[in-house]
């Protein structure tokens, strides 16, 4: 295997990149030894780790395209996009309504290349190189207010992005924010990885690996992730395993485990100050 693509003078590369590891978790190829260094020491212990990539992922596919299909939204924001890889948001969301809209969100210099490179030609697609945290850059960006109709329902894609922020930025916070803009009917899909039910030495393992990497990995319990969403109208069949949304109890635990669930927004249009 290549060492992945070539390397952008202004990228660190001495480090893993969380969307890397993902990328080459989901079967990538846009990452670098490092990454997948990080990725083998979790592997090691769990072979099994790479199977919540790809469910995480059958997620993002399932909510986007279930939003798209059945609930007509034309309209998305992800956030914490990271590499452009397989069964990307505007994709899915495009082959079932062509006009539909999409804005990537991520500040990862490894997105913006390959961002770039993916939605040149793509009117319908933005991407917005801020970090996620920073809600007022992202909501009041050139590409985002280009793109989307805050008048109308939107739906935002959260998916493996919040455990990525410390408590110490107050992410059931910082969600309610983008929750608070999206218009009456808009829809929040979230994942977010979970310490309830892991194995020890996963979480040990998982720990030690995320420790110095640029954004270390928060492992939240159930009842913490069920926090995030606030007030908003958590939709059937609620807070559940990302491999069994939307019909609870499809399918068998992860190794890694992941909770998901889809919520819908009941602010007026235009949301907060």
């Amino acid at each position: 295997m290549s060492d992945g693509p070539r390397i952008p003078s202004t990228l660190d590369v001495s480090r893993p990149s969380p969307a890397r590891v993902y990328d080459y978790l989901l079967g990538g190829r846009d990452n670098y030894a490092v990454d997948r260094q990080a990725a083998a020491r979790v592997l090691e212990v769990s072979p099994e780790s790479a199977d919540t990539a790809r469910a995480n992922r059958a997620f993002l596919v399932r909510a986007a395209r279930h939003m798209a299909e059945d609930l007509r939204i034309d309209q998305f924001i992800d956030l914490g996009a990271g590499l452009p890889t397989v069964q990307n948001t505007h994709e899915v969301v495009q082959a079932v309504t062509p006009q539909a809209r999409v804005v990537y969100v991520d500040n990862d210099p490894m997105t913006l290349t390959h961002a770039r490179a993916l939605l040149e030609e793509n009117s319908r697609t933005g991407y917005v190189h801020a970090d996620v945290r920073d809600v007022d850059a992202v909501l009041g960006d050139e590409v985002t207010r280009g793109l989307i109709d805050f008048a109308r329902p939107v739906g935002l894609l959260a998916v493996a992005v919040l455990h990525f922020v410390p408590d110490s930025d107050d992410p059931a916070r910082l969600l309610g924010r983008y929750a608070d803009a999206l218009a009456r009917g808009g829809h929040v899909a979230l994942t977010h990885a979970t310490r309830t039910g892991m194995d020890p030495v996963l979480l040990q393992r998982i720990d030690d690996t995320y420790r110095n990497a640029p954004s270390p990995l928060r492992l939240r319990s159930a009842e913490e992730i069920r926090a995030l969403l606030g007030g908003l109208e958590v939709l059937e069949p609620g807070v559940v395993p990302v491999q069994d949304w939307p019909r609870a109890g499809t399918d068998g635990p992860l190794a890694l485990p992941m909770l998901s669930a889809l919520a819908r927004t009941g602010s007026p249009a235009g949301g907060r100050d």
